[in-house]
């Protein structure tokens, strides 16, 4: 999601890539050091990696990042948000995002 190779996710981490699959395959257990190298060098909070866990159990935020209103933690930050924008850029036609965009914001009571 975040436009890096497993190959240079194993380099920047110090690991190889069949090791980066292992982790993302849940064959191999991550440790909590390689965890907090993880979230580094994709620059999102450990509790990324967790489903369900509440964002703020670090103290930190995402760089850059103040907390948001009318959400607990920064949900930029969540994976949840970031599924949600790989799909959207996926869909082909401009037409169809801005029918999504426009959707969404009905459903949100921001019509």
């Amino acid at each position: 999601m975040r436009g890096l190779s497993q190959s240079k996710l194993g380099k920047a981490i110090d690991t190889t890539f069949q090791q980066v699959q292992k982790y993302e395959h849940g064959t191999n257990r991550v440790s909590a050091s390689r965890l907090h190298m993880l979230s580094q060098v994709l620059d999102v909070p450990i509790s990324y990696f967790f489903d369900e866990l509440p964002d703020d159990i670090s103290g930190s935020r995402t760089p850059g990042l103040g907390p948001s209103k009318g959400f607990e933690g920064d949900p930029l930050a969540k994976q949840e948000t970031q599924e949600l924008v790989n799909a959207y850029y996926r869909m082909p036609e401009q037409k169809m995002r801005q029918r999504v965009r426009e959707l969404v914001k009905a459903l949100a009571g921001r019509g």
